[in-house]
């Protein structure tokens, strides 16, 4: 997808604030922070949206959440806690059409989030 945001940074066209990086998956800070720590998780190969998933995805979801293990370990929220959050589609809030996951933490979260 070369219009594609998320792409661009997967193809080294464009330099996100990388904090995770692995053969299947991307993470790097948003640049619009909810909270002190807001990550995204993508994965490298594009998907617009989680209903875009297929049978043969798989393995992908796995790679994606022990991505946001690994950087919840590593921004130091995993003892005290954070939020992942995944939205698919307009009405949901999505912005970027290529799969990615917040990891939000570093202070309190209320709920419903605000």
């Amino acid at each position: 997808m070369t219009d594609c945001l998320f792409c661009k940074m997967v193809a080294g066209e464009i330099k996100p604030a990388v904090v995770y990086e692995n053969d299947h998956v991307l993470a790097f800070r948003d640049i619009r922070p909810r909270a002190p720590v807001h990550v995204l998780v993508i994965p490298k190969r594009h998907i617009p949206t989680l209903d875009d998933l297929s049978e043969s995805d798989s393995a992908l979801p796995h790679e994606l959440l022990q991505a946001v293990r690994k950087v919840a370990h590593s921004e130091g929220i995993a003892e005290t806690g954070f939020r992942t959050v995944i939205n698919c589609r307009g009405d949901s809030g999505q912005e970027v059409y290529h799969l990615h996951l917040h990891v939000l933490g570093g202070r309190p979260m209320s709920w419903p989030p605000g």
